[in-house]
């Protein structure tokens, strides 16, 4: 990964134990230096593009893709937003079902909870909005217990995922008929598919992220400095 070369370093005290003197040190990674999109950047939505992971998409792939050079996979994962790879980057189908196969195990397909559909009256106005998570136990008062101007009942609209409206005149709308139960799987696979929608940089900033980037990789002069890519750390072991 490129990022590991774009990190400063630090002069640390060798743990080793034939070492010949007490002054011997070990460069190693500094990787508590931390690295993200600066605000410039971040406030600025003209810099980012919509990208949707593939299956196959790994971090170096897309940055081949779009940057031509995979060793900014950096670039794709700090502008994602990613900072725990492992679970923030999206699984394979297959990948995915073996995980939630393995966390439910017999209760994959059983329900996980209910989500709702959109209910709207005769004047198009959201009485309760689409997708939002609830229980079995859910429910709203339904047009019956309202009046419309000229005294009559008026009817509500519960509006599906595939385009159906069906008309209701109730008193009471309980979640089977304004959800859809949603199982286990199923809800893994909605989790997963919003890991697939990220923002990428575009190519025309690049090289703005990465001067900045290499800016704040530098040390400032302190007690430690070495160089602006090295600092020592105090020697704490005296070899008699």
């Amino acid at each position: 990964m490129g990022f590991f070369r774009e990190l400063p370093n630090v002069a640390y005290q060798t743990p080793l134990k034939d070492k010949l003197t007490s002054d011997e040190y070990i460069l190693t990674k500094n990787l508590f230096r931390s690295a993200k999109v600066l605000d410039w950047l971040e406030n600025n939505i003209t810099a980012f593009n919509k990208f949707i992971i593939e299956d196959d998409d790994r971090p170096d792939t897309i940055a081949k893709q779009l940057y031509g050079d995979s060793t900014l996979d950096y670039i794709v994962v700090i502008t994602a937003g990613i900072t725990n790879i492992r679970d923030q980057w999206p699984l394979s189908d297959q990948s995915l079902y073996e995980f939630a196969e393995d966390k439910y195990g017999t209760e994959l397909n059983a329900l996980h909870h209910y989500e709702t559909f959109e209910v709207i009256d005769e004047m198009e106005r959201t009485i309760l909005p689409p997708g939002i998570n609830v229980d079995e136990n859910f429910k709203i008062d339904g047009p019956g217990t309202k009046k419309s101007k000229t005294g009559s009942t008026p009817t509500w609209k519960i509006c599906r995922p595939n385009g159906n409206k069906t008309s209701v005149t109730k008193n009471e709308l309980t979640v089977s008929d304004i959800g859809v139960g949603i199982s286990n799987y199923m809800n893994e696979v909605f989790i997963n598919e919003e890991k697939r929608k990220i923002r990428v940089l575009k190519p025309g900033y690049v090289q703005l992220f990465l001067n900045d980037f290499r800016r704040v990789m530098r040390y400032d002069r302190n007690t430690q400095y070495i160089n602006p890519k090295l600092i020592g750390t105090e020697n704490t072991r005296i070899i008699e």
